[in-house]
């Protein structure tokens, strides 16, 4: 089940045309709907998307190492683990609203899967495997780079961003920090939170996420920038 059918859009957003849009389909297709169909699992995207994570790999170790001359390997190796972690690709998914084309079991989309980090993430890497075949390695380097690794140091710092705020606020401030989550909504399968950061109590920032975990990353990391600011 899908929300956009319309695979051309997707090209657009993507800047890329398929010549092998049967690629492009397979990189869309969840293993829930070959459970429901009870075909070859073969005709998920679960063996395109572990081509796709190779080659992410590849290309943005090659960005980073060219890119980042001054930075040792055990830096590369971080910088690029926040880069492609599963919340940051499925971020970079949104700019190209890869969540309304991938095609879903019932059950799956029904408990809101479509927006699930894993299930996103997943496709984009298979799209990037996809591109890979159809294309080349060029074509697959240019989604790539425009795509994942664009804006890093600000992507570094909001993947990380709990962290940093805290090693800012008790070594730079000497304060202490803590979370409130000012709201949660929403079923089961597709909460909504609110959270909020306090510095020796006194509020800060707010952030929202489906998680507790995201919300907090978000009002860390504005924060984090307001008080960079100061």
């Amino acid at each position: 089940m899908v929300i956009n059918e319309n695979l051309n859009d997707l090209q657009k957003n993507i800047g890329y045309d398929f010549k092998n849009i049967d690629l492009l389909k397979l990189a869309l297709t969840h293993s829930s709907v070959v459970h429901e169909r009870m075909v070859n699992k073969n005709e998920s995207n679960e063996r395109i998307e572990f081509l796709g994570d190779a080659v992410l790999e590849l290309i943005s170790s090659e960005y980073l190492y060219l890119n980042y001359p001054a930075y040792p390997e055990g830096h590369m190796t971080k910088l690029r683990a926040s880069l492609v972690c599963e919340p940051s690709l499925a971020n970079d998914a949104k700019e190209i609203k890869l969540s309304d084309f991938i095609n879903l079991g019932f059950g799956e989309n029904k408990s809101g899967g479509r927006y699930r980090d894993s299930i996103v993430s997943d496709a984009f890497e298979a799209l990037i495997g996809a591109i890979f075949l159809d294309g080349g390695f060029e074509e697959a380097k240019k989604f790539v780079l425009r795509f994942v690794l664009n804006d890093i140091e600000k992507k570094a710092i909001f993947h990380d961003s709990k962290s940093i705020l805290q090693e800012f606020v008790q070594n730079k401030l000497k304060k202490n920090i803590s979370y409130e989550i000012l709201s949660e909504s929403g079923p089961d399968h597709d909460k909504h939170f609110t959270a909020r950061v306090l510095i020796d109590g006194q509020p800060m920032h707010e952030g929202e996420g489906k998680s507790k975990k995201a919300a907090e990353q978000e009002a860390a990391y504005k924060t984090y920038l307001d008080l960079q600011l100061k």
